[in-house]
């Protein structure tokens, strides 16, 4: 998942990344934009569609321009770009529906032995933060940098 991706123009301050979906509906562009939360150094992990005359990203619009593996797999590079930027925050997301948190889950499970050599990952399960396990149903996925 983490090898297939979307070129990628990124914000000076490596906090908003814009690429372009090409797909079956053409070619859509996609935000992702880590904004600090009240808590210093937890980051809340935003992504959506771009209204070109607007600017204005939703979250909820369902693309279906059949490319959802390059997608994630392309977020999932923010990610390794943002963190390796703030290399001491924590991230936090979840999808804006329960069906969007589902593909995060199974996007982080399919590469979980990856991810897990460089981030710790958290679930969230009945309001308690739990490390991450494949074939668990979670809220909320918290990711950081391992201190090793």
């Amino acid at each position: 998942m983490l090898n297939n991706n979307y070129e990628v123009n990124i914000a000076s301050d490596f906090q908003t990344f814009e690429f372009i979906s090409e797909g079956t509906k053409g070619n859509i562009t996609k935000v992702v934009r880590y904004t600090e939360i009240d808590i210093k150094g937890v980051f809340n992990l935003g992504f959506g569609d771009k209204n070109l005359e607007t600017g204005y990203i939703s979250d909820l619009i369902i693309s279906d321009n059949g490319d959802s593996q390059k997608v994630l797999s392309t977020v999932a590079a923010t990610l390794q770009v943002f963190m390796n930027h703030y290399p001491e925050a924590i991230v936090i997301a979840t999808g804006s529906t329960e069906a969007r948190t589902r593909l995060y889950q199974m996007g982080i499970a399919k590469s979980f032995e990856t991810i897990q050599r460089d981030y710790l990952v958290l679930g969230l399960k009945e309001n308690n933060w739990e490390p991450f396990q494949k074939n668990m149903t979670y809220e909320a996925f918290l990711v950081k940098k391992n201190n090793i």
